[in-house]
């Protein structure tokens, strides 16, 4: 069969336009966009994809820029690309997946949750989610500077050229209760002290609660009543400046590790970018990620129980509960088997090439967009 041309254009929809995001992104990415922003399609020839969760899509929940712009019957075909970080999917989405014609989904994890919940099983298709290997390629960069841009929020950090000298473990996390935040300083708290040479650096920004990530962070600490070693804390950094995606790179050069005890992710992009820079990665080995952690190519962290989302509007679903003291062991292992960690790092580069990489991923869309395009003829 011969290969059939068709034309993509894109059009921001869901989440707000955010005008740092875009002025930070490579100029080549910049260039892409706009040529796909200004590329037209005929409205009776097209297959919408919409991307974003189902309150986005029409008509929304929220207010927002509606996908599909007119509704679903003015389109050959609408697909919804979607997933989510429970164990299900709630009455309401459930119903607008079933509107659509397709329902692209980026894991096994998210194919069962869908149709489980009642998504019919003949939409539902997995497509995983690409990540730019040639971007995120550390052979390319020079680490980033990460002692002048953290604010040192707990212990006594090294300001001179010793600090290079420390073992750097990094997590990249919006301020929420199912990023595991707490999971991780209690686990690395308890397990190095000011005599270990580590440093955990947060980049953070703020989800429907302030900036202060400071002292919401000593706060814990007092709350949950963690007692400070007879060496002094290992000191924790926090980065709440926008770091510019042409940075990101650098940012993960600086780290020696990347640690993420999330309770759920839909798919864990940062985990994805720290294994294309081959850093060892330790994450909760539930949900999204399981798609793509293995005992070769990271460290899975074992869940101790699933427990109750206990506020909002997915009251009731169910999520993992990492397990701290495994956590501490794993971050105590990469930092001693150092040999063993960068082997994990660099497969785990190897298999984001095999298996994410742009060009594998445009491949499986292409090949299903030409099927919907055979369909319509």
């Amino acid at each position: 069969m011969n290969k059939k041309r068709f034309k993509l254009s894109i059009e921001q929809h869901g989440d707000l336009e955010s005008l740092e995001f875009w002025e930070g992104l490579p100029q080549e990415t910049k260039n892409l966009a706009v040529k796909l922003y200004q590329t037209e399609c005929r409205v009776n020839e097209t297959i919408v994809i919409c991307h974003s969760e189902p309150g986005a899509w029409y008509p929304p929940l929220f207010q927002t820029r509606p996908c599909p712009p007119t509704g679903y019957e003015n389109f050959n075909f609408v697909i919804g690309r979607t997933m989510f970080e429970t164990d299900r999917v709630n009455a309401e989405h459930v119903k607008r997946c079933n509107r659509m014609d397709y329902v692209w989904v980026p894991t096994d994890f998210h194919v069962s949750t869908f149709v489980q919940s009642g998504v019919d099983p003949s939409k539902v298709v997995k497509v995983v989610q690409a990540v730019d290997v040639e971007f995120f390629d550390p052979f390319k960069y020079e680490p980033l500077d990460l002692v002048s841009i953290g604010n040192l929020v707990l212990g006594s950090g090294k300001k001179d050229l010793d600090s290079k000298m420390e073992f750097v473990f990094l997590s990249v996390f919006k301020w929420e209760y199912r990023k595991g935040w707490d999971v991780l300083l209690k686990a690395y708290l308890k397990e190095f002290s000011r005599i270990d040479g580590v440093a955990l650096y947060l980049l953070t920004n703020p989800y429907h609660s302030d900036r202060d990530f400071g002292n919401k962070i000593v706060e814990f600490v007092e709350d949950t009543g963690i007692e400070e070693p007879v060496k002094g804390w290992a000191p924790i950094y926090v980065i709440d400046t926008h770091i510019a995606q042409v940075d990101l790179p650098r940012m993960y050069k600086a780290a020696h590790a990347f640690v993420l005890p999330s309770r759920g992710e839909g798919w864990g992009r940062p985990l994805v970018e720290a294994m294309s820079m081959s850093l060892p990665v330790i994450a909760t080995n539930w949900s999204g990620p399981t798609e793509y952690l293995t005992e070769e190519n990271s460290y899975p962290l074992l869940v101790d129980r699933m427990s109750e989302v206990m506020e909002g509007p997915f009251e009731g679903h169910l999520w993992a509960e990492p397990s701290i003291d495994k956590l501490q062991v794993l971050m105590r292992r990469v930092m001693t088997n150092v040999e063993e960690a960068n082997m994990r790092g660099r497969r785990a580069r190897e298999d984001m090439i095999r298996r994410f990489s742009p060009r594998i991923v445009s491949g499986v869309v292409t090949d299903l967009i030409e099927n919907l395009l055979d369909r319509m003829i």
